[in-house]
């Protein structure tokens, strides 16, 4: 991914941020009365506003250190999901079988980290460094002797002799941030007092990779 600045959203203003995934589609009226519904998207994108997260005079400072440092808009970062970021439900612990990667065939080293959603696959492509677990079979594998992991692509490679078994079961559990920059390229900024600030709205959006 070009222009990415692997470097984290600071993670005590996205967690009181709002925002959510958005689809694309197009639903075209028939003079039957039915609908004609097209997804134009494969996959959603998410929005966010983190302003929400701005308390305090530092929470201020922080951000704007922050989107200085990504020229506005120009370089991507990481931006923790205050909703959805982790490989199992909220609250659970993270485990080796949360998702199903894929089968193996004695030959497919390369599985690449997703989500699903009922029949939906969500690509991950940034998990967090240290979080990934991985089980073939059910039995869980250890890194790096097992298997290695591209935390910038989100891809897992098994070592040459590592590789599973036809008819294994690949699963992994994992923590993970989506890679986003700030959708504008100018932040407006007021103070109320000595210890506290205000910015209305920081709106961020995610980048597909």
């Amino acid at each position: 991914m070009e222009a990415f600045h692997d470097a984290r959203f600071p993670l005590g203003i996205s967690f009181g941020a709002t925002g959510g995934p958005e689809w694309k589609n197009e639903i075209v009226a028939l003079t039957s009365g039915h609908e004609q519904r097209n997804a134009r998207w494969a996959s959603s994108r998410h929005h966010y506003d983190a302003g929400t997260g701005v308390r305090s005079l530092a929470d201020l400072e922080t951000v704007l250190g922050f989107f200085e440092a990504r020229r506005g808009s120009l370089y991507a970062f990481r931006f923790r999901d205050p909703f959805d970021h982790q490989s199992c439900a909220a609250g659970k612990p993270i485990t080796a079988t949360d998702q199903h990667l894929g089968s193996g065939d004695g030959k497919q080293a390369a599985f690449q980290l997703q989500k699903r959603y009922g029949d939906y696959r969500r690509t991950i492509t940034k998990p967090v460094p240290g979080t990934v677990r991985i089980a073939v079979a059910g039995l869980e594998k250890q890194e790096p002797a097992d298997f290695t992991v591209d935390v910038l692509t989100g891809q897992v490679t098994f070592k040459p002799d590592r590789v599973p078994p036809s008819g294994t079961d690949v699963t992994a559990g994992f923590a993970f941030d989506v890679p986003a920059r700030f959708n504008a390229d100018r932040l407006t900024v007021s103070i109320k007092s000595f210890k506290a600030g205000e910015i209305p709205t920081i709106p961020i959006i995610e980048v597909k990779t």
